[in-house]
């Protein structure tokens, strides 16, 4: 590109989803849906986890502050989708990367904490004995640090790379929220630097924090095989089911996202960007709003819990 012919710019356009009015009103009330039972359904599990005393448990300690995470990982793109439905969706370059910033942190915690998740099921099905001492407070609070911890350092590599690049005329960013790949390809630059370091280093936090969670579930499961009995088994799996299907929501549209291809040629380019954004919106409407779901469902002693609550109710 000429250098005399390059312009700075401030600010980006987010395309969205789509240009049909019509389809952009149902697309409005389909996402407040999911982002409302989303919130709704998450801070239930917090109020549960604070208020019942049986739930006063590393395993729900954590579960709440996964909800937690789920809520602000939302928030941090949905509302800004939804305005992009009646509105032009213009965002500036710092908001831009900001917002990048604090999707990636809250994603690479919810990475880190389901694995410490799936390491509490581990200690309390293998070392029930040695449960208590092992996940004592003081432990799963250092956890809860080290996911955070985690994830705020670790989304600075894509935000302050992608802070240095240069954009110039190209500002229409297609995609729904400011998300690393479709953002850098608008540089003016060679930008292969900054796609390997997306494909390999959050490849690399992705995978590695998946596969501590599977090596969890690998002993765990031989334990049960080796040690205990058929009713044995059935009752540790469904204790355990519930949290391995949100692992695998995660994980399988955070991989579809981080780890499939870019490409220049433009009918491949359009379709990659297509699927980027059906992943997208699994990962931030339709998991975080499902999770509550799947642990209500699949965990007897949040039902309980929430029984309680509503018996509690009819009294007043």
């Amino acid at each position: 590109m000429d250098p005399l012919n390059k312009t700075s710019l401030s600010d980006f356009i987010l395309t969205g989803l789509t240009d049909v009015p019509w389809l952009q009103k149902f697309l409005f009330i389909f996402v407040l849906f999911f982002y409302q039972l989303g919130i709704m359904g998450n801070i239930m599990i917090i109020i549960l986890a604070i208020r019942d005393p049986s739930l006063h448990s590393p395993m729900y300690f954590f579960l709440a502050n996964l909800s937690f995470l789920d809520i602000c990982f939302s928030s941090v793109t949905i509302p800004k989708m939804m305005a992009g439905f009646w509105i032009q969706n213009v965002i500036s370059i710092k908001a831009c990367i900001v917002q990048m910033y604090f999707f990636h942190s809250l994603g690479f915690s919810e990475g880190v904490l389901l694995s410490a998740m799936g390491y509490d099921r581990y200690v309390a099905i293998c070392h029930p004995l040695r449960y208590r001492i092992l996940m004592r407070r003081s432990i799963c609070f250092y956890i809860i640090f080290i996911s955070w911890a985690a994830g705020l350092t670790t989304s600075l590599v894509n935000a302050l790379m992608t802070s240095r690049l240069p954009f110039c005329n190209a500002n229409r960013v297609r995609h729904f929220y400011c998300d690393v790949k479709p953002v850098i390809k608008l540089a003016c630059k060679d930008i292969r630097v900054n796609q390997m370091t997306v494909t390999y280093f959050s490849g690399f936090i992705c995978t590695g924090t998946f596969i501590l969670t599977v090596l969890s579930y690998f002993y765990i499961i031989s334990y049960l095989v080796a040690h205990q009995s058929s009713k044995s088994r059935s009752k540790a799996f469904s204790t355990c089911s519930a949290h391995l299907t949100v692992v695998l929501l995660f994980y399988g549209t955070a991989m579809c996202t981080y780890l499939g291809p870019d490409s220049e040629a433009s009918i491949e380019s359009d379709r990659i960007a297509a699927s980027d954004r059906v992943a997208a919106i699994l990962a931030t409407v339709i998991t975080p709003s499902l999770n509550p779901i799947i642990y209500t469902l699949r965990n007897k002693e949040v039902r309980n819990s929430l029984g309680n609550i509503f018996k509690t109710s009819q009294y007043w």
